[in-house]
Order: C-alpha cells, then structure tokens, then sequence
C-alpha cells in the first residue's frame, strides 16, 4: 500500500504539490481561529447547581436540600456521577456528565429535572445552576481604584454599573463581584420594646412587607379622557421605613421606629479583599464561558473597560490585578520562538548533512507543512493552543524530518549503487 502510494506521488508530483498547497492555507486559516489559552482545560465536564438557604446548619442542609437533589438528579441520561456539598446556608451539587456530551444540552437536562424538584423542597429554598464556565475560566480580576470613596458607594458601582455593561461581552459568562459593603435597610428590634407592646418580631416583617407594595387599578374613562389608577407604594427612604405603622393600640399607631432602629448599613461579610496591604477594595472576577477563546475574550473585556471608565465618577479608575493575557501572550510568544529556532537549526544541519539544496529543501518544506496540518486537527478536536499542545509539537519537529532524511539517504544509496554498476560496465566496455 505505501509503495503505491509513493508510486503514484512520484507520477503526479502536480497534484500531490497542489494538494501540499491547500492543506497549508487551510492550516494557517487554522491557526487564526484557534483559540489560544495559556493552560490546557482539563476540567471534567459538569454543571453545578446551587441553593441557598441562609441560617441553616449544614446537617439540615444536607437532610433536606442536598440528599433529594442528589438522589433526583442521578437519572439524568449520559451521566457519570453527581457529589454534593453541604455547608452553613448553601448547598453545592456538581453533576458530571460524559466527556462528550454538550455542556448546554446537559444544562437544559439538569434544568429540566430541577423544575420537577422544587416543589419538595422546603419554602423559600430555590435552586439555581452555576455559571456555564469552568475552573479555569477566571481570566482577569480588577478592582475600582477610588482612594476618595467609601466601600459601599464602590460595591454600589461595581454591582449596579459596571458588572452590567460587562457582562454583555461576547464569551463572559459571569462577572462575580468581590470587596467592600453591599448596602441595605436594615431594622434593628428591641425585644425589651416588643414585649412591652405585646408584639412580635412576624408582624414587624409583615407590617414592611405590606408597605413595600404597589399595585394597580385599572383604566376608567371620565370626560372622553382615559385615566389610569395605580398606587405607588414602593420604600425608597430609611424615614419612611420607620414610619410604617405596626399595630394601633387605643388610637394611638405603634410605629417602625417606636420598637427598633432604621439604618442603612453593610450586609454581613464572611472575608475583605485587600489589595497589596494598602487598604480593602471591591472589584469583579470575569469568568470565560466554556470553550471561548480566552485571549479573545481578554481583548474585549479591556476595550469595554475603556468605555465604562467613561462613564466612572472622577477619580475612579480600574485597577487590573490579574490578567491571564500576559501570561498567554509570554508563554505562547515562547513556545513560537522555539518552533521558529527548532525550524532554523533543523533546516541547517540537515542542509550541511546533505549539502544538496533541493533535498535540504524536500525536507524543510514539510516543517510549516505538518505544523500548519497539525492545527487543523485541534480545532477538529476541540483543543486550544496552549503551553501543552504546542510544546507537543515543537517536540515532534525531529519526527517530522526523520523521514525525509530517512527517504533522501535512501534515494543517495541507490544512486551511489547505480552510479557504482554503471561505472563497473562503462570500465567493462572499455577494457573489450
């Protein structure tokens, strides 16, 4: 089978040179659109699902939010195995799927059976699914640099400005904030006050709750004018908050701020982020969705934050303090640099070996070649460029032109025995 095969290259060496030629351009367009990471993704193919159900022990957690999701969710088709974490008001489920299956269509699955769950699970206990990214998709991390503004206002911006516009970035699949306060109403009860006017802590949430509403009338018609009814009843005022009435004894309405303290605070925090030891700081982690390309997407983040920063308070500036790009762009300039002297050195020595440049060049030529072929297989198989592959194939390069220097000393043997038969006859005729 390989004797004709070299058979018919050597008949047509046009077709297998053109055929050469489109597998190369077809390599390099290759390399153009695969998408290149510093470090191979070999995490397992999963999808998490999250609950949260806050003062909660993890025993609890465990017996009636872990245990039957565990249990509902193991006859999802294609896969694996699921685990589950229980800890103090948060429930994990990671749910391994085959390495082959698509991480959407496990998603949709997952989805599918979680809907059914909910409804045994306990009041107010909703899952939810994680972001569609992997553990290594955390490719960049920032944070607000504003020395003149408190931790809230910064978590304030953070969550509601630039986490938004963020996220619209083509291949960000999560922007996950970090640092400083969230801000929020909080109401403070004296138990000593609730006893006294025989009250309990139920109806203070439910006083707030029933004024923190708004609701609509409906559309009624005077003076061929149509007018539209509706109530605003929205908080929008720590005074307001406590002026919400609770109960009214003798006459006399029992107010918010007649039991408890009205202030506007930070939810409690179980960390601090604090930058080089000069003080906290929030910012946001960006989070690459599955399969992207993570310097592409890199590129993107930093344009968009040239946009946003526009749109900052004075003084407030983002403060990048890891970005996975230059790690990309120095491990994979390295291993180009090593491919490139690889190619140099191995085409000199094979050239001064042989010292006959069309052979020397018979054997270069499928250097780019193969190299530019080899890409065409990674994107077929999903793999990125990255320090792994292509230190595999700077490592293949002797391969590569063991066989044309194999194939060129073999033809120089059967010359040098032809040439040799071929003088032995030409001395034979002379000598008759």
């Amino acid at each position: 089978m390989v004797h004709k095969i070299i058979e018919w290259s050597m008949q047509n060496r046009f077709i297998v040179l053109v055929l050469s030629a489109g597998l190369f351009i077809w390599g390099i367009f290759s390399v153009q659109k695969n998408p290149i990471d510093a470090i191979p993704d070999l995490s397992e193919n999963q999808v998490i699902v999250f609950t949260e159900w806050m003062g909660r022990s993890p025993q609890l957690i465990e017996d009636q939010v872990t245990y039957p999701l565990v249990t509902n969710l193991q006859g999802i088709p294609k896969i694996k195995y699921v685990r589950g974490s229980s800890m103090f008001g948060m429930s994990f489920i990671y749910v391994i799927f085959e390495d082959d299956v698509d991480v959407y269509w496990a998603r949709e699955r997952v989805m599918e059976r979680i809907s059914t769950i909910s409804k045994t699970l306990p009041d107010g206990v909703t899952p939810q699914l994680g972001p569609d990214g992997t553990g290594v998709g955390h490719v960049l991390w920032y944070t607000l640099d504003a020395p003149d503004m408190d931790l809230g206002e910064q978590r304030a911006i953070q969550d509601w400005y630039v986490k938004f516009a963020l996220q619209n970035v083509p291949g960000v699949s999560e922007i996950a904030s970090f640092g400083g306060f969230q801000k929020q109403y909080q109401i403070t009860v004296d138990p000593n006050k609730l006893l006294y006017y025989k009250l309990t802590v139920p109806q203070v949430i439910a006083a707030v709750r029933a004024n923190n509403n708004e609701s609509g009338g409906r559309k009624f018609e005077m003076s061929d004018i149509g007018y539209i009814i509706k109530t605003s009843g929205y908080l929008k005022s720590l005074e307001e908050i406590a002026n919400i009435p609770v109960k009214n004894q003798n006459g006399t309405p029992i107010k918010v701020s007649d039991l408890a303290t009205v202030q506007m605070t930070g939810e409690t925090r179980l960390g601090i982020f604090d930058q080089d030891g000069e003080g906290e700081r929030a910012g946001g982690i960006v989070v690459m969705r599955y399969g992207e390309n993570a310097a592409e997407v890199i590129d993107k983040v930093k344009a968009k934050m040239n946009e946003v920063a526009k749109g900052l308070p004075k003084g407030v500036k983002f403060d990048i303090v890891y970005d996975r790009g230059e790690l990309i762009k120095e491990s994979v300039d390295s291993i180009k640099n090593t491919l490139i002297e690889e190619m140099i050195v191995v085409s000199i020595i094979v050239f001064i070996f042989l010292f006959h440049w069309r052979s020397a060049l018979s054997i270069i030529i499928q250097i780019p070649i193969t190299i530019a072929a080899s890409f065409i297989l990674l994107n077929a198989f999903g793999i990125s460029s990255n320090i792994m592959s292509l230190t595999g194939i700077a490592l293949a390069i002797g391969v590569i032109v063991d066989n044309g220097i194999i194939m060129s000393e073999n033809a120089y043997k059967h010359l040098a025995e032809r040439y040799e038969l071929w003088e032995k006859n030409q001395n034979k005729t002379t000598t008759s």
